[in-house]
């Protein structure tokens, strides 16, 4: 079978709050092999964690149901969509905004897509009232970059 990405995952597990750092780990993992920067590794584990944690926290709310993951590298970018069936989004605009929580009183920031916006490259939001949520994530792992700054530190043991 010939796949049209260098390589490709897919996770399923239930909407607990526990699964959350699962989901983190195992995708930080995946994209381990493009050589990301700590930093960049960084990034990608903070946007799954708020991705995961909108599907589990606001699509499920007390009920439980599956998230999925896939994630695809090609070309030195990792690809990230992060599903689940819950009940959707009403406003993805309003959503958007920094510091909008329609969980105030469980004392949420509202910042969860502000954070993927800083974190990643670029980030789609699809969603349907009673059918669920999809966000699609991307972050290009700058390989250049990373070879520059290797040599620099080699200069600097030297120096």
């Amino acid at each position: 079978m010939k796949s049209r990405y260098d390589n490709e995952m897919e996770l399923d597990f239930l909407s607990k709050s526990n699964n959350e750092a699962f989901a983190r780990i195992t995708v930080a993992a995946f994209a381990a092999q493009l050589d990301p920067t700590i930093e960049e590794l960084a990034d990608i584990k903070t946007a799954v964690s708020e991705a995961v944690t909108n599907s589990i926290i606001h699509g499920y709310e007390n009920t439980e149901g599956l998230v999925k993951i896939k994630a695809t590298l090609l070309n030195n970018v990792v690809q990230i969509e992060i599903s689940d069936n819950g009940k959707g989004i009403e406003d993805i605009e309003l959503a958007r905004k920094p510091l909008y929580t329609s969980k105030g009183n469980l004392e949420r920031s509202g910042m969860g897509f502000t954070i993927m916006e800083s974190f990643m490259d670029e980030v789609e939001i699809h969603s349907v009232v009673g059918i669920g949520t999809k966000i699609i994530m991307k972050k290009k792992i700058n390989k250049e970059n990373n070879k520059e700054e290797i040599e620099e530190e080699k200069n600097a043991l030297i120096d």
